[in-house]
């Protein structure tokens, strides 16, 4: 179900499930112009292969023969960091989130983590809802500065895995 990002081609996927799931998901949320921004300083194949350099793990959620969405995860000393987690439209509410959560919580505990943490765009309902219903509890805001003018307005959220 869950793949490991390390080939040119995994990272072309990658680029290519963002684009859409981006542009369908946050275009609402915060502008077609912040999104188009976002996803080529974070989520092209260059700046994900940087990411990875770096210590992000990327892994690409597989259904049958078909990537469905991807996630990815990096540890920050007694944490980990849940960086984001991404499903296409058609194949939301399956399950598929939680899963990755599990596989995340499962990794978090093979490294004795303490806790899985995130970010989240405040005006992000729905997601806000699903983490909350898996656990996470809101543990502040964020606001970032991430060039251009634009910036990322998020709540932080918190999960214990001891």
């Amino acid at each position: 179900m869950f793949l490991s990002v390390s080939t040119e081609k995994q990272l072309e996927i990658v680029e290519s499930l963002a684009r859409n799931i981006w542009t369908e998901h946050y275009a609402p949320i915060i502008g077609q112009e912040q999104v188009a921004y976002m996803l080529n300083r974070f989520q092209s194949k260059e700046a994900i292969s940087e990411q990875i350099a770096s210590g992000m793990l990327y892994f690409l959620m597989q259904e049958n023969n078909e990537f469905i969405g991807y996630f990815a995860v990096q540890q920050k000393g007694r944490d980990l960091f849940l960086s984001k987690i991404y499903v296409e439209l058609s194949k939301r509410r399956r399950g598929y989130g939680k899963k990755a959560i599990h596989f995340a919580e499962a990794l978090a505990k093979e490294r004795s983590l303490t806790k899985i943490v995130l970010t989240v765009n405040k005006n992000n309902v729905n997601s806000i809802k699903a983490y909350k219903k898996m656990g996470f509890k809101n543990s502040g805001s964020l606001l970032q500065d991430i060039g251009s003018g634009f910036v990322m307005d998020d709540f932080t959220m918190e999960k214990s895995v001891a």
